[in-house]
């Protein structure tokens, strides 16, 4: 078969153009036509039309764009990125974070492809991705440890993390730390794991802001950009490329040789960070972005907004929209029985995107999507449809699990939460709902509402993809939905396509050396041919 054209994913052309302009054209087109002719007719006099728009939804106010030297997102060329952070900013970003999980900005300089960006906002970024970082009250940035009462899962020590990989095997940490040495290993790639250390800042998550110090400026539009952990974590950028593939929202990303403070280079992987601007590229029409947060449940507590406002934040128009829409929904389920729920969810939520949703997370083996301890997505609400949608956010335990999962069943994360491979069979539904606290099971509906809580305190569940995937009433809806992604996945050599794409454009560095990348790929490849032998025949017999 003729091998496809793949590449980093990119925002449609008509996305790149402001939502607001992409629905009203007609009247700036008007003015500028008026304009022209004013112009015309007299003189030099200057006319600056005005854009109208939806008064509900308002487009980022970004004034200061930096060009750059090229396309961060073009993976025809090697990037690089380097940061400069002074020795106390980085020393109290640490400490604070060490004595109480504060996140703290500090300020630093960036260098992205020769153009140099003075003073942006930089912060660690992650959840239990971060626990090693913590002290227990101790001071200083090289603290390592789990928060005060918190343990990891079943089978990740303090000082290390395995994790799953081929169906009845396990990836073995390579230069595997002693025990009680600074750092912590956690899952990074399909072969192999990130050590995170506070004595590497090059090793740390971080999330850079353009316009925290500089209000109004951007880099390419973007108002932030994300620093992911690993290198050079190929599955994550392969789960971005599939999702696209998909035709689903997802985001954009480059790899570059990144280094901080003149350090050893290293391959990272920048994730564009959903901000207002990429919330008005996201579809044609209006409505409001929302980022659950890690703490969040999804429950109904009250009608007021500011019980939520450490669940949910608003990307884009903040201030502008509100909660009210997430809060009836919440509501509504929490009241709704089985019946009410199979009659009337297709009222509140666009059911066929989420049937895609959740197939998606199930073929890419993802463990940590809405249902799992880092409550990983956005909700989308759309003023045209009055409906809500889920948007995938965060794919670095993507495909790196059990390659043999079902459909139907369940990816998780973690001992005690699934079989080998982070799987637990598909079971009764009445179990599952019981698990969350769903109205039709056996404990009352806001008992547990949102799911389990997971080992270490990591909360985990979400009540809507629980009852979603344990109605009769949508089964049908979701197996459609998981073939039809498929067949945009596996079914043919788009993975492997993707995957020879990908490995084209990854540059190496001083830390990731040729070999180690080819390792990945051939790691990675002998995954995706796993995952494709197990679902095939499942195809063939749904066909049959």
């Amino acid at each position: 078969m003729a091998s496809r054209d793949v590449s980093t994913p990119r925002r449609r052309l008509r996305h790149r153009i402001p939502t607001r302009i992409r629905r009203h054209w007609k009247w700036p087109a008007a003015l500028v036509v008026f304009a022209v002719v004013v112009i015309v007719t007299m003189g030099t006099m200057t006319v600056r039309p005005l854009i109208s728009g939806d008064e509900r939804v308002t487009s980022s106010d970004v004034t200061d764009d930096i060009v750059g030297t090229v396309d961060l997102f073009d993976d025809s060329v090697d990037h690089e990125f380097s940061l400069k952070i002074a020795d106390a900013e980085y020393a109290d970003m640490m400490d604070e974070y060490a004595k109480n999980g504060e996140k703290k900005w500090v300020s630093a300089d960036v260098t992205i492809d020769g153009t140099v960006v003075d003073d942006v906002g930089v912060r660690l970024k992650g959840n239990s991705t971060l626990m090693s970082l913590r002290s227990g009250g101790r001071k200083g940035p090289g603290g390592m440890g789990m928060p005060p009462g918190a343990e990891p899962p079943a089978g990740m020590g303090q000082n290390q993390a395995q994790l799953p990989g081929a169906p009845g095997q396990e990836q073995q940490a390579e230069g595997q730390q002693a025990e009680g040495q600074r750092g912590m290993q956690i899952p990074g790639g399909p072969g192999g794991f990130t050590t995170l250390s506070a004595d590497d800042p090059a090793s740390l998550p971080l999330l850079i802001s353009f316009d925290k110090n500089a209000e109004g400026r951007a880099y390419q539009g973007m108002t932030q950009l994300s620093v992911r952990p690993g290198s050079p974590v190929l599955n994550e950028a392969m789960a971005l490329s599939l999702t696209e593939e998909t035709g689903q929202p997802t985001q954009r990303y480059a790899y570059t040789v990144y280094s901080v403070n003149d350090s050893q280079t290293t391959t990272r992987l920048l994730l564009e960070h959903p901000d207002a601007g990429y919330a008005d590229s996201l579809f044609d029409s209006d409505g409001y972005l929302f980022k659950a947060d890690a703490s969040s449940r999804f429950e109904y507590v009250d009608d007021d907004q500011s019980s939520y406002s450490d669940q949910f934040k608003q990307i884009n128009s903040d201030g502008n929209g509100n909660l009210e829409p997430i809060i009836k929904f919440l509501k509504w389920m929490k009241s709704a029985d089985d019946a009410e729920f199979d009659e009337h969810l297709a009222d509140w939520v666009d059911v066929d995107s989420f049937a895609e949703y959740l197939a998606t997370q199930n073929l890419l083996s993802n463990m940590d999507d809405m249902s799992g301890p880092g409550q990983n997505y956005y909700l989308w609400y759309d003023l045209r449809s009055t409906k809500l949608s889920v948007i995938s956010w965060d794919l670095n335990l993507a495909m790196q699990g059990d390659a043999s999962a079902g459909p139907h069943d369940t990816i998780s994360m973690g001992g005690g939460m699934g079989g080998p491979g982070g799987r637990n069979a598909g079971g009764d539904p009445a179990d599952a709902r019981a698990a969350a606290g769903a109205p039709g099971g056996d404990k009352p509906a806001g008992d547990r509402p949102g799911g389990d809580e997971k080992p270490g305190g990591m909360r985990g569940g979400n009540e809507l993809k629980t009852r979603f995937l344990a109605s009769k009433k949508f089964t049908s809806t979701y197996d459609d939905a998981y073939w039809r992604m498929y067949d945009k996945t596996y079914g043919d050599s788009t993975a492997t396509d993707t995957l020879d794409h990908l490995a084209s454009t990854v540059p190496v560095s001083e830390e990731t050396t040729a070999a180690k990348l080819a390792t990945e790929v051939n790691t990675l490849r002998s995954w995706i041919t796993q995952r494709r032998d197990a679902l095939a025949p499942i195809r063939s017999g749904a066909d049959s």
